[in-house]
C-alpha cells in the first residue's frame, strides 16, 4: 500500500536531513509510486519552505550554491594559495581545461609567466580575467548561461568540449565525500566536469578545506578517478591520512612556501 503525502512527505525529509540530496528516480522506487508523484511532493514542500527544488530532485535550502560573486567573498587567501599551487602544475606548452568557480579562477595571475599555454574554460568569470591577465591563447566554449555562476553549461558546450582534447583539466569541487566522491551542486556543472575529465589527460580538482566530508548534488566521480587533489592547510588530517592510503596525491598550499 502506498504511502500517505505526509507518510512520504516524512521519507524525503528523513532523506534529505542524512544526505542533503533527494533524487526523482531513487526516491520514487523506494516509496514504490511514480516520478510524477515525487515531483509533484517535491512542488509541494518546495511551496512550504521544506526544501529548494531542483533539477532531477531536491535540495536543503542550506545546500544550494552561492552566487559566484559571494563565493568570491569566502576563504579568499586559501583559494589564492590554492591556484598559485595549482598553476605550478602548468608546463609551458600545456593545453589546459579551467572549470567554473571561484577557486579555479584564482590559477590566472600566476599562468602569466607560461608559455605556449592554452586555455579552454567554459566560465566567463576566467575567460574576463585572461583576457586582462593572461598572453597566451584562450578558448571559451559556448553553451546556455548560468548567470549566477557567471559560465556556460548543457549540450552544445559539452559538444564543444568534445571537439578538443587538454593536457590538464582544473575544477573545483562542492564537495568531498569518501563514499560520494567528488561532487557539485549544479548536474549541468558536474556534466560539463566529466566531460573535462574525459577529453584530459590528467585531472586535478582544487577544494578548500570546508569541502571535506561533504556531499553535494550531482556526484562527479569517484575519489579514485581524479588525478591529483589541491588543497589548504586546513585540510583535516583524518582526510591527509585516508587520501593516503587510497594513493591518491594531495598537495597542501601554502602560502610561506609559495613566496
Amino acid at each position: 500500500m502506498s504511502l500517505s503525502y505526509e507518510g512520504r512527505k516524512k521519507k524525503i525529509l528523513d532523506q534529505l536531513a542524512k544526505e542533503e540530496k533527494v533524487q526523482v528516480p531513487a526516491m520514487a522506487e523506494e516509496l514504490n509510486v511514480s516520478a510524477e508523484t515525487i515531483r509533484r511532493d517535491l512542488d509541494r514542500l518546495d511551496k512550504e519552505g521544506k526544501l529548494k527544488k531542483v533539477y532531477g530532485g531536491a535540495v536543503k535550502h542550506d545546500s544550494l550554491e552561492p552566487p559566484f560573486e559571494q563565493k568570491s567573498l569566502l576563504n579568499v587567501v586559501e583559494k589564492q594559495e590554492i591556484g598559485r599551487l595549482a598553476a605550478s602544475l602548468v608546463k609551458d606548452g600545456d593545453i589546459i581545461m579551467i572549470g567554473s568557480g571561484s577557486t579555479t579562477i584564482g590559477m590566472i595571475p600566476y599562468l602569466s609567466n607560461k608559455k605556449r599555454v592554452t586555455i579552454i574554460t567554459h566560465s566567463a568569470a576566467v575567460m574576463r580575467l585572461a583576457m586582462e591577465q593572461f598572453p597566451g591563447r584562450i578558448i571559451f566554449i559556448g553553451g546556455e548561461v548560468n548567470v549566477s555562476q557567471q559560465s556556460v553549461n548543457g549540450p552544445l558546450a559539452e559538444w564543444m568540449l568534445n571537439q578538443l582534447k587538454a593536457d590538464k583539466a582544473f575544477f573545483a569541487a562542492g564537495g568531498i565525500s569518501l563514499r560520494d566522491g567528488i561532487s557539485d551542486y549544479n548536474l549541468n556543472e558536474a556534466n560539463i566536469f566529466r566531460k573535462m575529465m574525459e577529453r584530459a589527460v590528467e585531472t586535478i580538482v582544487l577544494a578548500d578545506h570546508t569541502k571535506f566530508g561533504k556531499t553535494t548534488f550531482a556526484h562527479i566521480c569517484p575519489l579514485k578517478d581524479i588525478s591529483v587533489l589541491i588543497s589548504d592547510r586546513g585540510c583535516p588530517d583524518e582526510w591527509i591520512q585516508v587520501l593516503g592510503s587510497q594513493e591518491i596525491e594531495l598537495l597542501i598550499a601554502d602560502e610561506e612556501e609559495q613566496v
